[in-house]
This record gives structure tokens, C-alpha cells and sequence, in this order.
């Protein structure tokens, strides 16, 4: 686990090579958390990333009076059934989870109990009145501040019911808050969905046999009797893994291999974008894992290009564009990405972030609303600030091992929300890094 006080130093490294073991990935975690609660029975979650943020939503739930045991290898889940959960304190911390108070926003409207709904002081700031409006028409009695953010406060014992809603934007958080409530709602509730985003919650829930039925871009999910326990293998971490490849593929005479990762078509678009720059990476040993498609992938050095990046890969990469970025960095000519707004509202103001990092170190860029312009260079040395912003953080943490002299990165401490083991997998594979 990460230190309290947590800044990176990274010094170039001739190469990279080995394997690398990427922990559980962050959000099937999340999920086989909360569809564990409300089944009947036992369930078994193997491979559970132990990171700041998946440990909150089990903290979530264990106040909700629902008995889990965290083995560290896996997870065991007494399950109290969609009508079991209760709560004497109505207050929940989600710490700086976005995916949990989002997903969990759907579930309570359903609960027979009040809820109040805080985090940390990043998550304080983040949008949610993408997930209050429709829930409040579903009947939910759900409401945010003004400015729309947290607190959220829900009044429970509330009727829900079935909606045809169409998404505003392209988020798999808001698809899953809907579906979860959906499973209390009357009737059969639609949603439609203009690109596809990432289905884990479609996928799992046929896992505890409520399947969800999908035509097209239309999604239906009826009321549900009851969920059945089982047993959730968790895919390793494609965005975490994605700092590897890249690592890979922008540094000499390296090679990296992955195993058991996640590469769900919904969530891994970054291998298209980067096959379009010109990366070597392959995907070996294809298969299913909990009806997860899961694989080996493999990645070399390679000479990148700049491209255009289409936008609609961009929802499917959402989370793994700060480490694109850093690729783009370094690929010959200029790397455009657009349609990607949805970056400045995460942990950090993403595109900002990313640009002043790039400032710093030498890097040419043009920001745009929705995007930046970056212009391939070399990353001179120097100090980065994370903004407190995990994927930031590692993002730079790469960039460090082909820079002309070491980069400093403050504020990671919130690496260890999605990949607590960061430092220790990359020394493993020969990056120079270190805390100051």
C-alpha cells in the first residue's frame, strides 16, 4: 500500500520487460460488491481489488448490515437479498468514489430507509445531477445541492417506477445507477444509449440470474423476484494495465507481457487508438471469465504516429486517456483529441491537468473545450503536480522512464484508489522509481 505522504521520482530507464500483475479490476469490483448484498445466499469474489476506492463501497454495505469478510484474495459476501439492507446511521462516506456514490445513488432510491449521501473533498465537487433527474423521475425522492453535487439526501419507503429514458451523454454510471433501480422499479424500465458504453452491471447481472435483455442501442431490465449468489472472478485492471503497455511501447528495447486482463470491447477502445498511432501490441488467449471477455496481451516497443483520435473511441477510453496522451507525447507529429469534455469533470480537470503537466516538461500543446492538440517531443525533467488525480499521477510516472532527466510527481497518494501496488509492479519491471 502507498504511504500517507506520497510523492513519485521517476529517472529514465534503458528499457522495460517482464510481467506485469495488474490487481482486480476497479469497476467489476464495485459491482460484484453490490449485487453480492442484495442476492440471496453466499457469494465469492475472487481476484477484488483492494484499493481506496472499492474498500469504501464495502464499508457502504457492511453499514447496511450486510456480513462480508475481505480474505485479501478474495471476498465472501453473505447476502441479504434486495429487501434486507437497512441502516441506522443514514449517513455514508463514499470517500473519493465516483462509481460508488453514482451506482449506490440508484440502489438506496429504492430502500426503504433515508439516506445522505457525502465523500472527500474532490467528490464533493463532481456533478450528479445526471443521475438525480432521472431518478427523480422515476419517483425517487432524490435531491443535490443547487450547484448540483454532493450532498446528495434520498427520503426512502418510496414507490419506483419504470421509465424509457435516453442518455444525455455517454456513461456507463449512469446506465448502472438506473439499472440497479430498475430492478425495484414496476414494469420494465429502457434505456436507450446513442454509443455504447462500458457493460460490466448488463454482464454481471446475468451472473446472479437477472439477465438484462439488449437490442441494439435499447437496454430493458425487468423488476426483479431475487438475485442468486455466486461466484465472480475479477479481470485484472485494463486501465491500470494500459500504463504498462504504453510504458512498453514508448520506451527502447522493451517488451511487456499482461496476463488475465480485462478486455471488454466497451472499455478497451485505447487498443484501437493506439494500433492507429502505429503501436505493437497483441492479443493472445481470448476467453470468457465470469462473462467477462478476458486475455494475454503482449507489447513492444514501437515508432508512433500522430492521428486524429476518432470520436467514437473516445467513451471507451475515457479513463485511459491521460496515459494516450502521454504516448501522443510521444509519437512523431501531432496527436488531435475531441469529444472528450467529459475529462474535465473526473478526480481532476483531466485535459488541464495533462496540459500543465506537459508545460512543464517541454511538451507543446493546444487546448481545446473538449480536447487538446499535442505535438510529439521529448519530455525534458522536471516537477508535475497530480492535482491529486491517480491516473495523472501514473500517467506522468510513465513518461519519466523516457525523459531526459527524472520527473518528480507530488500528490499520489491517490494512486492507491485503483492501483495501490503501482510503485512496487513497476520496479518489477525495471522502471526507476521511487518515493521523495
Amino acid at each position: 500500500m502507498l504511504k500517507d505522504s506520497v510523492n513519485f521520482r521517476v529517472h529514465p530507464s534503458p528499457s522495460i520487460s517482464g510481467k506485469a500483475v495488474i490487481p482486480g479490476d476497479k469497476s467489476i469490483s464495485h459491482r460484484a460488491i453490490i449485487l453480492s448484498a442484495i442476492a440471496d445466499g453466499n457469494s465469492k469474489i475472487n481476484n477484488f481489488l483492494q484499493g481506496d476506492d472499492t474498500l469504501a463501497t464495502i464499508d457502504v454495505f457492511k453499514k447496511m448490515g450486510v456480513d462480508i469478510k475481505n480474505n485479501e484474495n478474495f471476498i465472501k459476501v453473505k447476502g441479504v437479498g434486495l429487501h434486507g439492507l437497512y441502516a441506522d446511521d443514514p449517513i455514508f462516506d463514499f470517500g473519493n468514489s465516483g462509481t460508488s456514490v453514482r451506482l449506490l445513488a440508484g440502489l438506496l432510491s429504492a430502500q426503504d430507509f433515508d439516506s445522505h449521501l457525502i465523500g472527500d473533498e474532490s467528490l464533493m465537487k463532481r456533478p450528479m445531477l445526471r443521475v438525480i433527474k432521472p431518478l427523480q423521475e422515476m419517483n425517487a425522492k432524490i435531491t443535490c445541492t443547487n450547484s448540483g453535487t454532493l450532498p446528495i439526501n434520498i427520503i426512502g419507503n418510496q414507490k419506483i417506477k419504470s421509465i424509457k429514458y435516453k442518455l444525455p451523454i455517454a456513461s456507463a454510471q449512469l446506465k448502472s445507477c438506473l439499472l440497479l433501480a430498475g430492478l425495484y422499479a414496476n414494469g420494465t424500465t429502457e434505456i436507450y444509449e446513442k454509443i455504447e458504453t462500458r457493460d460490466h452491471t448488463e454482464r454481471m447481472l446475468t451472473n446472479f440470474l437477472h439477465p438484462v435483455i439488449k437490442k441494439d442501442n435499447q437496454i430493458y431490465i425487468k423488476q426483479a423476484n431475487r438475485l442468486i449468489g455466486c461466484e465472480i472472478d475479477v479481470p485484472g485492471d485494463f486501465s491500470s494495465a494500459a500504463y504498462f503497455i504504453v510504458g512498453a511501447v514508448i520506451t527502447p528495447n522493451s517488451n511487456i507481457i499482461l496476463e488475465n486482463i480485462g478486455v471488454n470491447p466497451t472499455r478497451s477502445a485505447m487498443l484501437k487508438i493506439l494500433k492507429l498511432m502505429g503501436a505493437n501490441i497483441e492479443i493472445k488467449d481470448e476467453r470468457l471469465i465470469s462473462g467477462e471477455p478476458v486475455a494475454t496481451i503482449y507489447a513492444k516497443t514501437s515508432k508512433l504516429v500522430g492521428i486524429d483520435i476518432p470520436e467514437d473511441l473516445v467513451p471507451a477510453a475515457i479513463d485511459e486517456f491521460p496515459i494516450i496522451l502521454i504516448a501522443a507525447a510521444c509519437a512523431k507529429g501531432k496527436t488531435k483529441l475531441s469529444g472528450a469534455f467529459e475529462l474535465r469533470i473526473k478526480e481532476s480537470d483531466r485535459i488541464q491537468s495533462m496540459a500543465d503537466g506537459f508545460s512543464g516538461l517541454g511538451i507543446k500543446t493546444e487546448l481545446l473545450d473538449d480536447g487538446m492538440i499535442v505535438e510529439g517531443g521529448q519530455f525534458s525533467g522536471g516537477i508535475v503536480d497530480s492535482s491529486n488525480d491517480h491516473r495523472i499521477a501514473m500517467a506522468f510516472s510513465i513518461a519519466g522512464i523516457v525523459a531526459r532527466e527524472p520527473i518528480i510527481i507530488n500528490n499520489c497518494k491517490n494512486v492507491s484508489t485503483s492501483f495501490p501496488s503501482f510503485v512496487m509492479t513497476a520496479k518489477e519491471v525495471g522502471i526507476n522509481i521511487d518515493y521523495v
